[in-house]
C-alpha cells in the first residue's frame, strides 16, 4: 500500500489559479458597496462552487453542477440595503 494518496479527484477547485498554494481573495466593505451602488439589483454574488468562468463571482455555474451530482452549493449573495 502507497503511503501518498492522490487527492486530485476530491479537490473542489479543479481548474482556477492552480499555481498557488492557496486562492485568498480580500475585498474591501467600501468597494463591496459600491459594487452594489452600481448593479442594477443592488446586488452581488460570489462563487462558492469553484465552477464560475468569472471567479469570483457567481455566473450561476451551481446550477448545472447541483443536477449533475445532486450537491446544492450556491452563491454567496451580498446585498445593499435601500
Amino acid at each position: 500500500m502507497s503511503s501518498s494518496t492522490d487527492n486530485t479527484n476530491q479537490q473542489m477547485n479543479k481548474t482556477i489559479r492552480k499555481d498557488v498554494d492557496k486562492i485568498v481573495d480580500k475585498y474591501d466593505i467600501e468597494d463591496i458597496c459600491a459594487q452594489c451602488d452600481a448593479a442594477s439589483n443592488k446586488t452581488i454574488t460570489y462563487c462558492r462552487c469553484w465552477k464560475s468562468k468569472k471567479f469570483p463571482f457567481c455566473d450561476g455555474s451551481h446550477n448545472a453542477w447541483n443536477k449533475e451530482t445532486g450537491d446544492n452549493v450556491g452563491p454567496l449573495v451580498i446585498t445593499k440595503k435601500q
